[in-house]
């Protein structure tokens, strides 16, 4: 069984293998697939139309199977890779260990964002930025700069301790549910803030040309199955007879033979190292 550990108890080996999976990835094409369809979906989500994977109640079970598919790839590559998480309320400064050049690298440098050390940085030559959403070719971040604080643990614990999944109108504009609290368009504002304090392409849809994509959102996946733990009783909403959204047991794009029932329970594919 596939165990996700916190990145700060990666062993250098661990790391090592990590990178150099996705860097295959890269290269044989595959990574930039995975850019090229969370970008789809982030542009095509919107509040009043079709949406899957974002503004919508299927956002956690859509990028829980996204994270599978990617693990999986890397899988192919190392047996023994699996998606480590970072968790943002501990690892909350740009001198955290992930951000050490031989891991992500670091931030990029004040005139153009630009990453200048560690594995992604362009001047490798093994990071190029392919899917973009402009002219620049190289990975930019900003640590800090769109927002000074990633979230707090208080905070995170005080979205966990809703008890409805989801609610009416099932976009952004949801005010009660655990899921637009959690993906940030309402309350302290989570996912969608850790993604500007990153900054760089994390901020646009092309966000997974930036590897800390996949260990910010296997955080969320585990605050996800954390808030499952704690309301047991609480299913997932909507269950059936919505439109413009996924339903319990209708099929998620682009897969077509994956429902949110399908992924409600992770420890079929994986387990945590800590609960």
């Amino acid at each position: 069984m596939t165990v996700r550990k916190n990145q700060a108890t990666l062993t250098s080996d661990e790391k090592k293998r990590f990178v150099n999976a996705i860097l295959t990835l890269k290269r044989n094409g595959k990574y930039d697939t995975f850019v090229t369809t969370h970008n789809a979906f982030i542009m095509s989500d919107g509040d009043d139309t079709d949406r899957v994977g974002h503004r919508s109640p299927s956002f956690l079970p859509w990028h829980r199977r996204f994270l599978i598919e990617f693990e999986q790839a890397l899988q192919s590559v190392d047996s023994s890779v699996t998606l480590p998480y970072w968790d943002w309320t501990a690892d909350r400064t740009a001198a955290s260990s992930l951000w050490a050049a031989d891991f992500l690298g670091g931030t990029g440098r004040s005139r153009d964002g630009q990453v200048m050390d560690g594995p992604f940085a362009s001047s490798g030559g093994q990071w190029a930025i392919n899917v973009r959403v402009d002219g620049r070719n190289y990975l930019r971040r900003a640590l800090g700069a769109g927002v000074p604080q990633l979230p707090t643990k208080a905070e995170v614990d005080s979205v966990l301790a809703m008890s409805t999944y989801d609610e009416t109108p099932w976009n952004s504009m949801s005010t009660g549910g655990f899921r637009n609290h959690l993906e940030g368009w309402r309350g302290v504002n989570l996912h969608n803030r850790v993604h500007v304090w990153v900054g760089g392409q994390m901020g646009t849809g092309v966000s997974p040309n930036d590897p800390v994509f996949w260990m910010h959102h296997a955080f969320v996946d585990k605050l996800w199955a954390q808030w499952q733990d704690r309301h047991p009783n609480s299913p997932y909403l909507p269950a059936a007879g919505t439109p413009n959204v996924v339903d319990l047991r209708e099929t998620m794009r682009p897969w077509n033979n994956v429902t949110p029932a399908d992924m409600l329970d992770h420890k079929k594919f994986y387990t945590f190292d800590a609960a």
